[in-house]
């Protein structure tokens, strides 16, 4: 099977959704810089936008009925941010998924914050338009679950957030775990843990818990490559 087939057609199981119409999530897939004559993603863009902001807002509101309109609107704006969506839009696979220049594909645009953001926006607004509103709805909140229940402080706070949104947002894609070891007596174990981001050499870290040794590394990680922790 074409390598490309096969990462839409994974793409499509993440989601938990197969489009019946093949031309509109080949539309959706496909970067502008493709050609003047195929049909890209951003009018699809353009539409999955508003059709996320809603969704997360309706959800929101669900959620909280104490949260006053202030913060509110500072959640929904972490959540649909670009960063957010290039974080689903990996998580799903949509990366393998696009369609792209050689010459972009070259300079790793799979992996960029804004390529996976956009064609996961795209995405959205291709199922709003094949299913409706509703099937769009759940599919959103299915992808966003992990992120919507994420305490609301702990992407500042823990360090595998901060790793991860930075690795996307500086098209390296998602950061990789590996549990390399565990050692100790069951009462005082020691896990090593190998974290590894694309373009960086891969680092250990070593503690208590494989929790606490992946946020090791992680902090580790984004002390040597990233912004300031």
């Amino acid at each position: 099977m074409d390598r490309r087939k096969a990462a839409v057609e994974e793409l499509e199981r993440r989601l938990g959704y197969v489009f019946g119409d093949r031309a509109l999530i080949e539309r959706a897939l496909t970067h502008a810089s493709v050609g003047a004559s195929t049909p890209d993603y951003e009018r699809l863009e353009f539409l999955g936008d508003r059709v996320l902001a809603l969704v997360v807002a309706g959800e929101l509101v669900a959620r909280d009925p104490a949260a006053d309109a202030g913060a509110l609107s500072k959640r929904l704006a972490a959540l649909v941010r670009r960063e957010a969506c290039a974080e689903v839009g990996a998580a799903l696979g949509v990366g393998d998924a696009l369609r792209l220049p050689g010459g972009e594909t070259r300079r790793g645009a799979r992996g960029q914050a804004r390529f996976l953001a956009d064609a996961c926006e795209a995405l959205i607004g291709a199922l709003h338009l094949e299913a409706g509103f509703e099937t769009a709805r759940a599919r959103v909140l299915a992808a966003w679950a992990p992120l919507i229940e994420r305490p609301h402080d702990e992407q500042a706070s823990n360090p595998k957030s901060r790793l991860q949104e930075w690795a996307i947002a500086a098209g390296r894609g998602a950061p990789s775990y590996r549990l390399v070891s565990r050692e100790g007596p069951d009462h005082a174990p020691r896990f090593t843990v190998e974290v590894e981001v694309g373009g960086a050499p891969a680092l250990r870290a070593a503690a208590g818990s494989r929790r606490a040794a992946e946020k090791a590394a992680a902090l580790a990680l984004l002390l040597r490559e990233g912004p300031p922790a």
